[in-house]
């Protein structure tokens, strides 16, 4: 998959001209099948000129860059920037949770100081933040498809979403919107079906949708940060907890918890973010390369998700992982409606457009 990206952005990066911030995103059938073709249009290319004063830009992950949707989308939107500014931009990505979980990094970010000027963050991640929008994002059931989801992120709904904080006065805004797969709960105790969830254990970040929905299927919530949820699982400090399927393989859960069961509750919706001092640090030229970026980053998150999600699943079945497939989601939608109300309560038809994008 490495080779794959690289070979990606190198024919994204030669099949266009070269001019400071002039390269278009790729289109959603990709790169990625026209590498002979970039390669012949661009010989002879010339390196784009700086587009301002050098910087660089700390990007907070807490997942691995290495096997994961988040993680390839990261490199392929560092690459970009990098080559659209001229070099004049770097983006140093901290990865595997280095700078914190997604809370601490936001707490970082709106406290000001400048220490990490850029995250990708889960949608939900900004409900404890008056983020009253982007937590519809997160509400289970909202998304049927990730075609839905993409009609939803090419909107311009989408773009009100992402200037949410920003308007709120909280000093971040978001770029780009992208997903990282359905989310499904996984566990190191033997289950068959929704009802086994109830009495156990599951991890939780803390916010009211994930609180709720956990409560609706019967289980308890409790929370536990991304980098203690491995050996939270190993010790029985939780029983459960839900990740998208390349998440839980990349952080190797399947070694403490080896049943996952595909309810696909919630479309793993993110978002990259970055601080409104870090972006009035940056000159007009090199803003508008950061969205271009952000434009082709999305493109390439919609290229490679289902097809890297699918052969993550299968690898997993092949190391014995217990895969069980949900045939019936109807118990699941009923167990959630409680708080989809909740949580939808004044903001009733902005969520009804988002469920008629589908």
């Amino acid at each position: 998959m490495k080779k794959k990206l690289l070979s990606v952005l190198l024919c994204a990066a030669m099949a266009v001209s070269m001019t400071a911030c002039g390269l278009k995103a790729p289109d959603t059938e990709g790169s990625a099948n026209s590498a002979s073709k970039g390669e012949t249009e661009a010989s002879g290319g010339a390196a784009a000129e700086p587009a301002g004063p050098a910087v660089t830009l700390v990007y907070a992950e807490v997942n691995p860059i290495e096997g994961t949707i988040v993680g390839e989308v990261a490199t392929a939107f560092k690459e970009k920037v990098e080559e659209l500014s001229g070099g004049s931009i770097t983006i140093d990505i901290q990865a595997n949770g280095v700078l914190g979980a997604e809370a601490d990094v936001l707490d970082t970010m709106l406290g000001g100081g400048g220490t990490i000027d850029m995250a990708r963050i889960s949608a939900f991640a900004l409900t404890s933040y008056g983020g009253e929008k982007s937590k519809l994002l997160s509400l289970p059931f909202t998304f049927e498809s990730r075609e839905h989801f993409w009609n939803f992120a090419d909107s311009d709904l989408a773009q009100e979403f992402l200037l949410e904080p920003h308007e709120n006065g909280n000093g971040v805004r978001g770029l780009f919107y992208g997903e990282e797969g359905f989310r499904h709960f996984f566990t190191s105790k033997p289950i068959q079906g929704m009802e086994d969830l109830s009495g156990m254990k599951i991890r939780v970040s803390n916010d009211p949708v994930m609180n709720g929905l956990v409560e609706g299927l019967g289980g308890n919530p409790t929370v536990v940060s991304m980098g203690e949820l491995y050996s939270a699982l190993q010790t029985g400090v939780v029983d459960a907890a839900e990740q998208p399927i390349a998440n839980y393989e990349a952080n190797a859960f399947n070694e403490v918890a080896n049943t996952i069961i595909l309810d696909g509750h919630t479309l793993g919706a993110i978002q990259v973010i970055i601080t409104d001092e870090a972006w009035d640090s940056l000159t007009e030229e090199q803003q508008k390369c950061m969205m271009e970026a952000g434009e082709y980053a999305a493109n390439y998150n919609r290229e490679i998700s289902q097809e890297k999600e699918d052969e993550i699943l299968e690898s997993l079945k092949a190391d014995g992982c217990n895969v069980i497939e949900v045939d019936d989601l109807t118990p699941w939608k009923d167990a959630c409606k409680k708080v989809i109300e909740e949580n939808t309560a004044g903001n009733e038809e902005l969520y009804q457009q988002i469920i008629d994008m589908k």
